[in-house]
């Protein structure tokens, strides 16, 4: 799939991360080697502490010791870390605490090898491990790395994530309108050849329905996808963020229904090891967690469309920018 073209995550928002935010020395230690397809790369943000949804959780710490950072908590679902070709991981950690709560955060470069990076399981995604991808549990004990790994400086960690994880929303829906046209593909062949009661499966019950459904939801969701990409080359990432959550939620679930459509038409071979649907249903149903659950995209894109309709010195404790 993407990895071929070396547009797989997490690398895709970590070297957009290194490119947008690194230093010339983290460009030419990290970045090339990732763009090179040489090595591979993770990005640690949730933990199994607290509700990473909202990120000013995040409890892993790192305090500044002369020159070097130490770097001490838990983090899980760091998907990559498993591979042996993952070599640097980008770590989002709490540094200033007493700052104000959304610059308490930062993101420091991390190589796998460091002493004190222990991976204590693979978490596995419907029975699977995923293997050798993985998505690790990983503990940090007393993990040192130098000043300089820190990217774009102390307490800048939710700008970044401000400027990695919206790209990485779009690719991520990218993909997924990859996998569903593959599916429909899939879906219309077996519709078209397959027989039943005397008629092709296309032509019984709605099945025609169906189809016609899945290209207009395709369609549709495509491009909106385009236009949150032009938007996010073309504004400050911060308004573009709206149209990130509602191709988030959107994108994923439309999807998984065309998957699921498929499968059905399949039979038990749609849920078998002869068609690819199984895995894509796995994918992108986890794909509805991944990255900000549908919830918080919901609330953000309601939140937004509700402020424009409430009184300036209303209390909107409620509908807090987030």
């Amino acid at each position: 799939g993407a990895e071929v073209f070396n547009c797989a995550a997490p690398d895709t928002g970590n070297m957009e991360v290194l490119h947008k935010y690194g230093t010339e020395a983290q460009k030419a230690q990290w970045l090339e080697p990732l763009l090179n397809g040489e090595i591979r790369s993770a990005y640690a943000m949730t933990e199994p502490g607290v509700a990473s949804s909202d990120a000013t959780n995040i409890s892993t710490n790192a305090v500044l010791d002369g020159d070097e950072w130490v770097i001490n908590g838990e983090k899980h679902w760091i998907s990559g870390a498993g591979d042996p070709r993952c070599k640097i991981m980008i770590v989002m950690v709490k540094t200033s605490p007493n700052a104000p709560t959304h610059q308490q955060q930062s993101q420091i470069l991390v190589p796998t090898s460091t002493p004190g990076v222990e991976m204590l399981r693979p978490m596995t995604v419907f029975g699977e491990d995923d293997a050798p991808h993985g998505h690790m549990h990983l503990r940090f004990n007393n993990v040192r790395v130098p000043k300089d790994n820190i990217i774009l400086g102390e307490g800048r960690g939710f700008e970044i994530s401000q400027g990695r994880l919206g790209p990485g929303r779009i690719h991520h829906c990218m993909r997924a309108l990859g996998a569903a046209e593959k599916a429909l593909q899939l879906l219309c062949e077996r519709a078209v050849s397959r027989t039943a009661f005397g008629r092709p499966l296309a032509k019984l019950g709605g099945n025609v329905d169906i189809i016609a459904n899945a290209r207009m939801a395709i369609e549709m969701n495509r491009l909106l996808t385009l236009k949150t990409a032009w938007l996010m080359d073309n504004i400050d990432p911060k308004e573009a963020r709206i149209w990130i959550s509602m191709i988030k939620t959107t994108v994923p679930n439309a999807v998984l229904q065309i998957v699921d459509d498929a499968i059905q038409m399949f039979g038990g071979l749609g849920v078998s090891q002869d068609t690819p649907l199984a895995g894509m249903y796995k994918g992108l149903r986890t794909l509805r967690l991944a990255d900000g659950p549908d919830a918080v995209h919901r609330m953000v894109v309601g939140r937004h469309e509700l402020r424009k309709y409430m009184q300036a010195d209303a209390p909107n404790a409620t509908f807090r920018d987030g």
